[in-house]
């Protein structure tokens, strides 16, 4: 039931305590930060990373995507060190206090980090490092996302998938596949899958952004996914959004990334209540601020001004971020406290 429209709008929403379960690593770096180490390391970028508005992306094409793909290699080029590494969480931990979390998965792949870290191994432990001091700073709840690349050879995920279950007692929390969706299918990944899956991790796939239903339909039915990154284009078919419904499998919806991406045209194409009245679990995303310019809680604010989210069903999709999270019992009775009294207040 929709509140008082005298009392809508009011309430802060960066005080609004909430999850966040779709942050990619290097794209969580602030562009100041970027500047500063391109300098340092002689690193030239392009007007699109140095411009101070985000860059004109449009990837619903391959030549689009080649050039968001680019833009990222480029600022993840500059991550060079293990300070760096320490840098750039720390700081990604302090905007997301700023933005209300409470909690922060953060999704990262390794193997993108190992030539400047001094390997595979070395580069988990020392994001490991950086995400376990990060949280001791900073307050925040602080846990990984391993994510496999679907653009390289299955086998190298499965690699990644027993690397990730290796370290799920030093803060790795579950596993994911990233990059184009177009390109390979599902079940060629099944197995990685299955390994950390077995291995206690949740399984937290992309799909559904730059393809439609079926790729959410694939990454159910064949990764037995837990979560969904993106989702969005579920939408567009009611039963399987009555299957996501039923089996409560939340969706990481990043809004302003769907149309800075050109999923949508404009915020209001945004499926957010279309998923919502379903029934679909959703945790609202950043996904890469850097190349998106939007923080946490500028997608509930987006929510609000472009789709008439009442404070009262922001606090739900609030709580609903806190219960699609691996967050520990103490932390999300809290969060849902803290979201509780947001609401009252």
């Amino acid at each position: 039931m929709r509140q008082d429209p005298s009392m809508e709008h009011v309430r802060d929403l960066s005080l609004l305590p909430k999850a966040h379960l779709h942050l990619h690593f290097t794209g969580s770096m602030r562009p100041t930060t970027l500047l500063e180490l391109a300098d340092k390391y002689g690193v030239h970028l392009p007007d699109a990373l140095t411009s101070g508005e985000p860059p004109k992306l449009r990837a619903t094409d391959e030549r689009g995507w080649f050039r968001f793909q680019r833009l990222y290699d480029i600022a993840r080029s500059c991550l060079r060190s293990p300070e760096d590494i320490q840098r750039l969480v720390r700081e990604a931990a302090e905007e997301d206090v700023r933005d209300g979390s409470g909690w922060l998965e953060i999704q990262v792949d390794p193997t993108s980090y190992a030539p400047m870290l001094g390997g595979l191994i070395p580069a988990l432990e020392i994001i490991l490092d950086a995400v376990e001091r990060a949280g001791r700073e900073t307050g925040l709840g602080l846990r990984v996302l391993v994510a496999a690349n679907r653009m390289k050879h299955p086998l190298d995920a499965r690699t990644l998938a027993r690397l990730a279950v290796r370290y799920a007692d030093r803060g790795v929390v579950g596993f994911g596949l990233s990059n184009d969706e177009r390109r390979g299918m599902a079940r060629d990944f099944d197995r990685a899958f299955a390994i950390a899956r077995d291995g206690g991790l949740l399984a937290a796939p992309h799909g559904g952004e730059l393809t439609g239903p079926a790729s959410v339909r694939d990454c159910l039915d064949d990764l037995h996914a837990s979560r969904i990154g993106h989702g969005v284009r579920a939408a567009e078919d009611p039963r399987l959004l009555r299957k996501l419904a039923e089996r409560g499998v939340t969706c990481e919806v990043c809004p302003s990334s769907n149309v800075a991406l050109g999923v949508y045209e404009k915020p209001a194409d945004v499926p957010l209540r279309t998923l919502y009245d379903a029934g679909v679990p959703m945790a609202l995303g950043a996904d890469d601020p850097l190349l998106f310019g939007s923080r946490l809680a500028a997608q509930y604010e987006l929510a609000r001004r472009h789709h008439g989210f009442t404070d009262a069903e922001l606090a739900e999709l609030a709580r609903q971020s806190v219960r699609g999270s691996a967050a520990p019992e103490e932390v999300r009775n809290k969060l849902l406290s803290g979201i509780d009294d947001w609401l009252a207040g």
